[in-house]
């Protein structure tokens, strides 16, 4: 039997419960697939800061680059805002996905038909709606120096060089060659320096990949297009910033981002998380989707593990859960047979699967 090691990072807020329902499902789907699991659990965020006054220990980083992969809650919140910029939970998360290089940040945009009625856009825009932000996450203007302030001025340095281009166009291309074989590219080119590089490089990469076609699109158009017709995308590849903003935009067409998860990955080691932040304002109360964490499971074992059978697994118990009228507390106006707790869904997603 196969034992894959699991680092596990539950962070804050609602991190501890969704992440319980990740490994409860994690563990059914090893039950009936000849593998095992190990966790290790590891601190980040704000209870890492509380315990150690540091917001992403060392101790972490070890354990995660020792796993073969991580599964990551969420991190932050209000208790945390008035700290200095370099002990708040976000500059932690930033660290941790710079020492692990994990440079591509893969975000599917799937709008479920038992869900169609959850967006705010009408059914015949978003129907059938299954798309992919690869986002480039430890370059840019996050990362670009010369960075700072004075009392007058502030100032960030968008920077990209060939290399980081280079490679977040593979991660692209090759999952284009997975889907419907089709990337957009996205940038400002006709203003930004940077984003003609990233322009260029993107479009001498293609040339490796002949089956795909290749498209550019402005950020600003790329934003509206999104909500004017969401089905001309298969693949969006783009820099940081500009992949920070569309796949939030992305996201809602679900109709809530307690639905989609994520993928951060590198030369090194996968990360998988949910999109969605904290939530402390209802942490404890057993109200949090655990979807979006269960699907970043799920993501792991198809992207880390190599184990896309157990993945579909999952992926196919999350959609006869929804098709069953089961939901959260988000989604219970939108067609629901039973609302039901945090606690609740996992446990019926993780007995799909072993039935």
């Amino acid at each position: 039997m196969k034992n894959y090691k699991i680092a596990i990072i539950k962070g804050d807020g609602i991190g501890p419960e969704i992440i319980d329902e990740a490994v409860k499902v994690l563990d059914a789907v090893s039950a009936c697939s000849g593998f095992h699991f190990k966790y290790e659990e590891a601190l980040m965020g704000g209870i890492a800061y509380d315990m150690t006054g540091n917001p992403l220990p060392n101790e972490t980083i070890n354990i995660s680059l020792n796993s073969d992969a991580v599964l990551f809650g969420a991190i932050g919140g209000d208790k945390w805002d008035n700290l200095a910029r370099e002990l708040r939970p976000e500059s932690g998360l930033l660290r941790f996905r710079k020492e692990l290089g994990v440079y591509a940040n893969l975000r599917p945009a799937i709008v479920y038909d038992e869900l169609i009625n959850a967006s705010s856009l009408k059914p015949s825009v978003i129907k059938g709606v299954d798309l992919m932000v690869v986002r480039e996450l430890i370059g840019g203007l996050y990362f670009g120096e010369p960075k700072g302030r004075d009392e007058d001025k502030g100032w960030n340095t968008m920077v990209y060089t060939r290399s980081e281009i280079t490679r977040i166009a593979h991660q692209a291309f090759q999952i284009a060659m997975t889907r419907s074989k089709r990337v957009c590219s996205i940038d400002k080119a006709n203003v930004l320096d940077v984003s003609q590089l990233w322009r260029d490089v993107v479009t001498e990469i293609s040339a490796e990949y002949p089956e795909v076609e290749l498209s550019h699109m402005y950020v600003d158009n790329a934003a509206m297009q999104l909500i004017r017709d969401p089905k001309q995308f298969d693949v969006m590849l783009t820099g940081n910033i500009f992949g920070d903003i569309l796949s939030d935009e992305a996201s809602m067409l679900s109709g809530s981002i307690g639905l989609l998860p994520s993928a951060s990955i590198g030369s090194k080691i996968g990360v998988y998380e949910p999109i969605h932040g904290s939530a402390p304002n209802i942490a404890g109360l057993g109200i949090a989707n655990p979807i979006a964490t269960i699907a970043s499971a799920s993501m792991m074992l198809r992207y880390s593990l190599d184990e896309a059978q157990a993945a579909d697994k999952i992926d196919a118990a999350i959609k006869r859960t929804l098709r069953e009228g089961y939901r959260t507390q988000d989604l219970a106006q939108f067609d629901a047979k039973e609302v039901c707790s945090t606690s609740e869904i996992g446990s019926i997603i993780a007995n799909y699967i072993s039935k």
